[in-house]
């Protein structure tokens, strides 16, 4: 049986307690598993499998509160959703990949197929507090109950995962709920499921219980935008503008959406995600008036 709806944000917040990173815990795996190339994103070259120059001898980043100001906003970016103590503690039994070549591949391997499974119990967590009694609601539990038995398995186990075959049958399971709970929302904006709408001119467009799941949304005009209830899985949010924007309840969103994307003071945020510090702590001055449509009646 899944949960009932939250009752106050702060519920969603508990049920997802062990989805939050806790890098006293792990053993940098972030800063040295994945590769990434100089660009707007990173100051420098780094291959997979080599420490960032950044990573202390203690796993944590030395320059962690300036890494914004000297080019590596791609670092704040990134969240494993817990997947890094996972693997260091549970998997690996406290082992550091320092202790040699073979149990560095073995946690560089496991790494990202643990951060595929945290996600995943992200939006499925979020899923049951959607849903009252019945079948859904009954597949949803037992997909989240099998994706955190597959996050507890050995590290052979998790290598041999056919992680991506998972990862689409849980977001059809996904795709079921959004479109169960945005059926609720009377005159709802169409579907653009997919859409390249890099640079979109979106400012204070009603996308109230719209589909923008896999949507193209890098450097779009948001501002001011009606996105409660609007599915945002997997959508790309990098740099678009969100300031004023209403996501109340916007389905399946992940800090790493918001933290790349622009936004301010006046943005409503889903449930259960935090304002990242980067953004503007003023206001943009929207008519909301023009976002709202009247609810219709029954």
């Amino acid at each position: 049986m899944t949960a009932p709806r939250p009752a106050d944000p702060a519920d969603l917040a508990t049920l997802r307690a062990d989805l939050a990173a806790d890098c006293s815990r792990c053993v940098g795996l972030c800063c040295v598993a994945p590769a990434f190339a100089a660009s707007a994103d990173f100051a420098l070259d780094k291959p997979a499998g080599r420490p960032c120059p950044n990573l202390q001898a203690d796993s944590r980043c030395g320059v962690h509160a300036r890494l914004r100001d000297i080019g590596f906003p791609g670092c704040t970016v990134f969240d494993c959703l817990g997947a890094g103590q996972r693997v260091t503690q549970h998997t690996m039994g406290g082992r550091d990949w320092r202790e040699g070549p073979e149990v560095a591949a073995t946690m560089f391997a496991v790494f990202p197929v643990m951060r595929q499974l945290t996600e995943l119990l992200w939006h499925l967590t979020e899923a049951g507090t959607l849903l009252t009694d019945g079948p859904l609601a009954t597949a949803v539990e037992a997909a989240r109950v099998r994706t955190e038995a597959h996050t507890l398995a050995p590290a052979p186990d998790l290598l041999a995962l056919d992680a991506g075959g998972w990862r689409r049958e849980v977001g059809e399971l996904l795709g079921q709920v959004s479109d169960a709970v945005r059926a609720e929302v009377p005159g709802r904006a169409r579907d653009r499921r997919g859409a390249d709408l890099m640079g979109a001119a979106l400012r204070g467009a009603d996308l109230h219980g719209a589909s923008l799941r896999g949507a193209y949304l890098i450097g779009a005009d948001l501002r001011g935008a009606d996105l409660r209830r609007t599915d945002l899985l997997g959508a790309d949010l990098r740099a678009a503008d969100l300031r004023g924007a209403d996501l109340t309840g916007a389905l399946f969103v992940v800090q790493p959406q918001l933290t790349a994307a622009i936004g301010d003071a006046g943005t409503r945020l889903p449930t259960g995600l935090a304002r990242p510090g980067h953004w503007s702590t003023g206001t943009t001055d929207v008519d909301r008036s023009r976002t709202r449509r009247p609810p219709r009646r029954r």
